[in-house]
């Protein structure tokens, strides 16, 4: 387990930084798509925007980041405050709502690829290695995280953009009780059979 030294805080703020970054980028992409199939509830609620003030969410984005670091976990983790969308604005329910749902994840891939051919250009900062390597690594994560079929993830959306209605109803039974069955399956360690094989094929294809 690390110690509470300055090297760990530097690097666990770097963390920090990389994790606030990409979950924005994130939120904003979600926003931003859901512009070009007609909904700009996210625009007009000025929160397609870098800013990262409209973007905080109070647990998911300072809490948790700061008890992870401070309990000397070794992994940073949160989230942004979601961007609202209104799906009822769509020109195409169905394609805006898979369009919609997969921009987070698909953000935070372009993101890893983008911090990896950074990593592969070695180009002798420890810094800027160190920033790519997390930036990679936080990104892999992400969206492999929220490609989760458990409400309220993206991939909760995806996965009701293509079932029939009345399966939709019965999937939708699951919202309350989504986060719970998401913490179950993270301290069970299920969550991390299923999640950590794919995002070490990712990180060996990306940072390779």
């Amino acid at each position: 387990m690390p110690e509470l030294s300055l090297p760990y805080f530097l690097e666990a703020a770097l963390m920090v930084v990389v994790l606030l970054f990409s979950v924005i980028v994130h939120e904003v992409a979600h926003g931003y798509v859901a512009l070009l199939n007609g909904d700009p509830t996210a625009r007009l609620m000025g929160r397609i925007t870098l800013n990262p003030l409209p973007h905080i969410d109070p647990i998911g984005t300072v809490l948790l980041p700061m008890i992870l670091l401070l309990s000397k976990s070794g992994v940073i983790f949160g989230w942004a405050r979601p961007v609202p969308v209104n799906p009822l604005n769509y020109r195409h329910h169905r394609l805006g709502e898979i369009t919609v749902s997969a921009a987070g994840p698909l953000s935070n891939l372009v993101l890893a690829a983008f911090f990896a051919y950074l990593f592969r250009l070695n180009l002798g900062n420890p810094g800027l290695t160190y920033l790519a390597y997390y930036g990679c690594s936080i990104n892999i994560f992400l969206a492999l995280f929220n490609l989760i079929p458990i409400p309220p993830l993206d991939g909760s959306h995806l996965v009701a953009a293509v079932l029939p209605p009345d399966l939709v109803r019965i999937y939708r039974y699951l919202e309350p009780v989504g986060f719970v069955l998401i913490l179950i399956l993270f301290y069970s360690g299920v969550m991390g059979l299923i999640l950590m094989p794919l995002y070490r094929q990712i990180a060996v294809f990306l940072l390779s």
